[in-house]
């Protein structure tokens, strides 16, 4: 189709050149140039003609007289290309002096003076030269407002100083970019951590829906961003009434966040609002199975711990074979004192998997049974876990681990097929 197109094309230009040369033949025109006395008469071609040499002729001249001062243009241009990529390399390997002269002089460039200073702001900072960052930083605001603004606040956050961070970039501050509004996607991210920090949750909110509208995080970054920031504002609900009404404000997939989920049950069973949450963890746990909601489920308090030890007790038809729920059935056991079950629930999960958890929720059912010496060594063995050292049996062979191949129920696959969990080993040290 494009060599059909082009022969086309080709046709009508020698057509028209054909037509207009025997236009030109009959009657090559007449052009009459009279200055003073000084008369030209040619014809309307070669006027054309040298009114083209001309233009050719002045452009050359125009081109070989620039050519000295473009040459240099040229060489400035590549020397600040090869000054900021040194400077970069040496802020990544951790040359800052380096860096900082290189990025320095290639900020002569106009085109490279915002990113050299922005990167030379990085290395002054590293160094630790406070001063001589913020300077950088202010030259390189007049060209990247939006970009230094950022930056200054990430320095701030890595101070240890959250509350000018969020000053700095919360919207009215004395920075062109905060004042419009007009924050960098960076400048959101920090500005929902900093705000968390300091506790200014609707500030925090404001920037985590700037930055779900701006798609402008991985998916995983905005993910976790977003559990601490809603976790953090319902945690501190002052009551019960701003509790649900934050709750409420709240999209589905957010309510939907396991952290914010446990955060909401907690404040709420902290403010006498058990039945409310109970209802929606029981109701996150039908959504999906999370060991971060069983933990909170089993963290509400002693109020209907009975009702909550039957509900999680129907769940051991589903996950009969869940650390994380046995769990869960051992601490509720041990608010309903019921200490041989707990027992029970908690061998049977360190039958499965040993953990922190369970060998810390076993010495409180130790302790509540009067056995301090198996208390203490199930305390230790909680650190030893936690440390990723073996831990040790109790001392009492009858309450030893239990036997994980007797303890684990069998399960089978949806075509019938027995699926059983091999036990892992608990090594006697």
């Amino acid at each position: 189709m494009k060599l059909w197109i082009l022969l086309l094309g080709l046709l009508i230009v020698a057509a028209a050149a054909a037509f207009g040369w025997q236009t030109l033949a009959a009657d090559p025109g007449y052009v009459l140039i009279r200055f003073g006395e000084t008369r030209i008469e040619t014809s309307l071609v070669f006027a054309l003609a040298a009114l083209l040499l001309g233009w050719g002729l002045l452009s050359l001249a125009w081109r070989l007289l620039r050519w000295p001062r473009m040459a240099w243009t040229r060489r400035s241009q590549r020397r600040g290309r090869e000054r900021i990529a040194a400077g970069l390399t040496a802020l990544a390997e951790g040359r800052y002096d380096q860096a900082m002269r290189d990025l320095e002089r290639a900020s002569h460039q106009s085109g490279l003076r915002a990113p050299a200073l922005l990167a030379a702001a990085r290395a002054a900072h590293a160094r630790g030269e406070s001063a001589r960052a913020d300077a950088a930083l202010d030259e390189a605001a007049i060209a990247a407002p939006a970009a230094a603004q950022a930056l200054r606040a990430r320095f701030l956050l890595e101070q240890g100083k959250a509350d000018a961070a969020l000053a700095l970039l919360k919207p009215g501050s004395a920075v062109p970019a905060a004042k419009a509004g007009a924050l960098s996607p960076s400048g959101w991210r920090l500005l929902a951590e900093s705000a968390s920090l300091c506790g200014d949750h609707a500030a925090a909110l404001e920037a985590l829906t700037a930055l779900t509208r701006r798609n402008a995080l991985a998916p995983e970054v905005l993910a976790s961003l977003q559990a601490r920031v809603l976790a953090a504002a319902l945690t501190a609900a002052p009551d019960a009434d701003h509790l649900h009404a934050l709750w409420s404000s709240l999209s589905r997939a957010q309510r939907g966040v396991p952290e914010a989920l446990a955060a909401y049950a907690r404040r709420a069973a902290g403010l006498g609002q058990m039945l409310a949450a109970i209802d929606e963890l029981e109701a996150g746990l039908r959504r999906g199975w999370s060991d971060q909601l069983l933990r909170a489920y089993a963290e509400l308090g002693e109020a209907e711990a009975p009702v909550r030890l039957r509900h999680a007790e129907g769940w051991l038809a589903q996950q009969p074979n869940h650390p994380g729920l046995l769990l869960a059935l051992g601490r509720l056991c041990i608010q309903c004192e019921l200490w041989g079950k707990a027992r029970d629930y908690l061998e049977r999960g360190l039958a499965l998997a040993s953990s922190a958890p369970l060998w810390e929720c076993l010495g409180d059912c130790c302790t509540g049974q009067g056995e301090a010496a198996d208390a203490v060594r199930c305390y230790r063995n909680a650190l030893r876990s936690a440390r990723g050292e073996p831990t040790r049996a109790l001392a009492d062979p009858i309450r030893a681990p239990l036997d994980t191949r007797a303890s684990i129920v069998e399960e089978r696959s949806e075509h019938g097929v027995p699926r059983l969990a091999l036990p892992s080993s608990v090594p006697d040290v």
